[in-house]
């Protein structure tokens, strides 16, 4: 064991910028690491990119940032703040929080000197996709003893633009051709993304790991659902943002040759983009769909636990942490033939052609008709414990 091992750093941008929101899976994985960090007996510090530059937290300030995370309440923002009109109420919010507690702050080109406190180096880790750019990575590189990990969660915008805003593919691009030129260690969550990543880049310099994501389940909440819901005829459901690749369309297809015979479908998630259509049609309104944004984790989990099936059509995913999470609560998966499924569902899901809907209304039908269909046993849950036993094993 290092008697002075090196101080963690953990890029915490991405759960600044989505203060006020559900958070995503992606979300998801920076606040376990922030979690982890925090409850680790080694140094740690976190880093915020902002408009103007960046902020350094301590434990403090990483503590704070969890509490905010978890509880929603960011507080209030100041005048400062309130200057960036770009960003939200609870964003202003969290970057007032953020530059509250920071223990050093500096300009956009900057980092190279508040960095050089930290005479040995540091465990640098960007887990979210975030300020995967030369500006942030070269001056943590060029810190002596330092070590750059880059957790990489897919290669959707590479291997599918067209599910993607028109700007995202370069940007990506971009991200990626970082990694590859200054991080020390890749980890991946799949082979699958690792296969992905490869059939892009080729090799890389760094060191190469895969470590598949925990599952934070909540405990099942009935009392969180909205009021009025009715659970005792067979429903469905599918969790995820409406988006193309999400493939809602085809569940939409379905429930609308179904008619009045229909059982309900609860769909999960928040409106997000270049979707107009589905939104059309789920604003006209289909016997038996329901919407439901901005649901708890406990809501959710606690609708998932009741379903007959979890519908999950996506064209293409990179962990995919809903099917997981239904698989672990004993719900059936019904989803696209995809590697990513085959790798971490296994013999747990049942995988169909996303491209057409008739396969799938007849499982739907029958999963309908029929009693339930869950397993005698429910899938063993994936850890943050095993995640980190190997990501950490090396720093």
């Amino acid at each position: 064991m290092d008697r002075n091992p090196k101080p963690r750093l953990l890029n915490l941008s991405r759960l600044l910028s989505r203060a006020g929101r559900v958070l995503t899976g992606v979300d998801r994985v920076e606040l376990a690491y922030l979690r982890r960090f925090l409850a680790d007996d080694r140094p740690a510090f976190g880093l915020i990119r902002t408009s103007v530059g960046y902020l350094l937290v301590d434990r403090v300030g990483m503590a704070a940032i969890l509490n905010a995370t978890q509880s929603g309440d960011w507080g209030h923002a100041n005048t400062f703040a309130r200057l960036s009109y770009r960003l939200s109420r609870h964003q202003q919010a969290a970057l007032t929080l953020a530059r509250r507690v920071s223990v050093a702050r500096c300009g956009r080109f900057g980092l190279a000197r508040m960095l050089r406190q930290f005479q040995g180096g540091v465990d640098y880790y960007a887990v979210a996709h975030s300020n995967l750019t030369g500006r942030t990575l070269a001056p943590i590189k060029a810190l002596r003893g330092s070590r750059i990990n880059v957790l990489i969660h897919d290669m959707i915008p590479i291997d599918f633009p067209q599910y993607q805003r028109a700007s995202v593919k370069e940007t990506f691009t971009r991200k990626i051709a970082a990694t590859v030129e200054f991080a020390d260690r890749v980890i991946f969550n799949s082979q699958d993304t690792r296969g992905r990543f490869h059939a892009h880049v080729g090799t890389t310099n760094g060191v190469e790991v895969v470590a598949h994501l925990g599952v934070d389940l909540a405990a099942p909440d009935p009392a969180a659902l909205p009021k009025g819901v009715d659970l005792s005829r067979p429903y469905f459901i599918t969790v995820g943002t409406i988006e193309p690749r999400k493939n809602h369309a085809l569940l939409l297809d379905i429930w609308e040759r179904l008619g009045a015979d229909a059982p309900q479908l609860f769909i999960c998630g928040n409106r997000g983009w270049q979707n107009e259509d589905v939104f059309a049609r789920l604003d006209t309104g289909i016997v038996g769909v329901t919407e439901m944004p901005g649901l708890s984790d406990g809501a959710i989990a606690a609708l998932t636990q009741g379903a007959r099936a979890m519908l999950f059509p996506s064209f293409a995913e990179g962990f995919g942490l809903p099917p997981v999470e239904a698989a672990v609560l004993g719900t059936p998966v019904i989803c696209g033939d995809l590697a990513i499924w085959r790798e971490v569902l296994g013999d747990r899901g049942v995988y169909l052609d996303v491209t057409g809907s008739y396969e799938w209304e007849k499982i739907v039908k029958m999963i309908a008709e029929q009693q339930d269909l869950r397993p005698n046993d429910k899938m063993i849950a994936p850890t943050w414990a095993d995640h980190f036993k190997i990501v950490l094993s090396m720093t």
